[in-house]
């Protein structure tokens, strides 16, 4: 049993990684291409959108994902009620939402908004109609499917937004690429998801899963909140060029913090609820997708922040350059958000959303605290008062998985700090050996180059198991 969860768990976080590598450099070629056609008020006007967008998504979701992912034993009757009640409120939210689109475009003085949203928020009903089949494909760890779902969605979306970039659209070509995006994803978790839905309206199985689910669902909402509260105030308090700014360092960050995201959320929550009558090996399996993280997340998103003036200037151009700071500064949040995840997920395992709920909230009003406070002095020190709240925010969840799982702060140190260390030390050379360079791209190469090469040396000829198992899993499955 312990050899086949483990062959799950790497076979989950290899083709999640292959996901979401494939994802980012796909992603990536379409948001150069694009970002270099529109201009930072098209960005900022469906920016302003953003959180709508996700917390409708999430009151679809409703945490019964999770909610499936933890119990042990499932029916059709469980999915069959979840996917009518995701079908049902998809349809009420959009209606609600298309009534709203007026005081949501007077919210921001922008009148475009109003035919933007109604247009963007179709996304909710077709979204509503494709969270069963996920939830199962999510609880059988079906991760390699879910990554061509994933990536064909993707290559479609992103060539119909250029499409009509292309030829004009402006800031419609933005709402196209999401909603064929999201047509695309729904009908392929329809294809490979091996269930279907029935006419037979039974909706006990929610009253199960509500006391659960409904604190995943409010803790996702706050979660959204926070990551869109600087769209929200730019929107409001300064222009649509800002936000754009603000959204374009904010979309580069998330793009590659999600590779590493995706890495473990498919696999996570899963293995933890397998694990979990064994504390010692759930401590062993947790500790692993720690030093994992680390391992990956440090190089990349630190990387990202490190190339960051260069890495924008040669991708969508100099108009974009008020958004490097930005970047950077996400950047940093984005090299340890996955800790967060993986306490999230330990906690959810455990059946602990209500302490993840209650923590979140906490969370948030420290932010929007801090936020306010540093409101006077301008955007960066918001957002760095917004950093630091979430940095202390991994410290309480941290607090929280002790008593679980007795796992000290001390040992979770040992397992990444080592990683953060050579990263920092790889940078450090890589920044003398280029400094003297001016050509853009002779210095942005080299500075991958020289940082790659002495990361991968140092934890060859250190002798790290997490780059030894690595290595030798994906050498199998290439020969495989």
């Amino acid at each position: 049993m312990e050899q086949t969860l483990k062959e799950k768990a790497a076979k989950g976080i290899f083709w999640g990684g292959i996901s979401s590598l494939v994802q980012q450099i796909v992603g990536l070629a379409f948001g150069i291409a694009i970002a270099r056609i529109l201009s930072p008020g098209d960005y900022g006007l469906v920016g302003m959108l953003a959180i709508f967008s996700m917390i409708a998504s999430t009151i679809l979701d409703s945490g019964f994902t999770a909610a499936l992912a933890n119990k042990k034993e499932i029916k059709h009757e469980d999915y069959n009620a979840v996917f009518w009640f995701n079908l049902f409120a998809g349809v009420l939210m959009y209606v609600i939402l298309f009534l709203f689109a007026p005081l949501i475009a007077q919210f921001y003085e922008k009148p475009a908004l109003t035919n933007l949203s109604r247009a963007l928020f179709l996304s909710f009903f077709i979204g509503g109609t494709g969270i069963s089949h996920y939830a199962i494909m999510y609880k059988k760890i079906m991760v390699k499917e879910q990554a061509k779902i994933d990536i064909l969605s993707l290559l479609v979306s992103g060539s119909t937004g250029l499409i009509m970039a292309l030829n004009g659209f402006a800031y419609w070509g933005l709402v196209a690429q999401n909603l064929t995006y999201g047509i695309m994803n729904v009908a392929l978790r329809w294809h490979y998801s091996p269930w279907r839905p029935t006419f037979h309206f039974n909706f006990k199985p929610l009253k199960e899963m509500f006391g659960f689910s409904f604190k995943v669902f409010l803790s996702t909402i706050f979660w959204h909140i926070n990551n869109n509260l600087f769209s929200v105030l730019l929107g409001k308090f300064y222009n649509e060029n800002q936000v754009g700014y603000y959204t374009q360092g904010n979309k580069w960050m998330t793009m590659g913090e999600a590779t590493i995201r995706g890495m473990i959320k498919n696999v996570a929550q899963p293995v933890f609820v397998e694990s979990i009558d064994d504390k010692a090996r759930l401590v062993m399996i947790f500790r692993k997708m720690l030093r994992f993280g680390a391992f990956v997340s440090f190089p990349t998103m630190l990387g990202l922040a490190f190339i960051g003036e260069e890495f924008i200037l040669i991708s969508i151009g100099e108009k974009w350059l008020e958004s490097v700071p930005f970047f950077q500064l996400l950047c940093i949040w984005g090299s340890v958000s996955y800790i967060w995840s993986l306490y999230g997920y330990l906690l959810y395992s455990y059946g602990k959303s209500d302490i993840y709920l209650y923590g979140n909230i906490m969370i948030y009003v420290l932010q929007l605290i801090c936020v306010a406070i540093m409101f006077p002095f301008g955007i960066f020190p918001m957002i760095i008062a917004y950093i630091v709240c979430n940095f202390m925010g991994i410290l309480m969840w941290h607090y929280f998985a002790n008593k679980l799982i007795r796992i000290r702060l001390l040992l979770v140190l040992k397992d990444i700090l080592p990683y953060l260390t050579i990263t920092a030390g790889c940078f450090f050379i890589a920044w003398l050996a280029t400094q003297s360079f001016q050509n853009l791209y002779l210095r942005c190469a080299l500075k991958i180059a020289v940082t790659a090469t002495l990361y991968v040396l140092i934890m060859k000829y250190s002798r790290s198991a997490i780059f030894k198992e690595s290595i030798e899993f994906i050498t199998n499955r290439i020969k495989k």
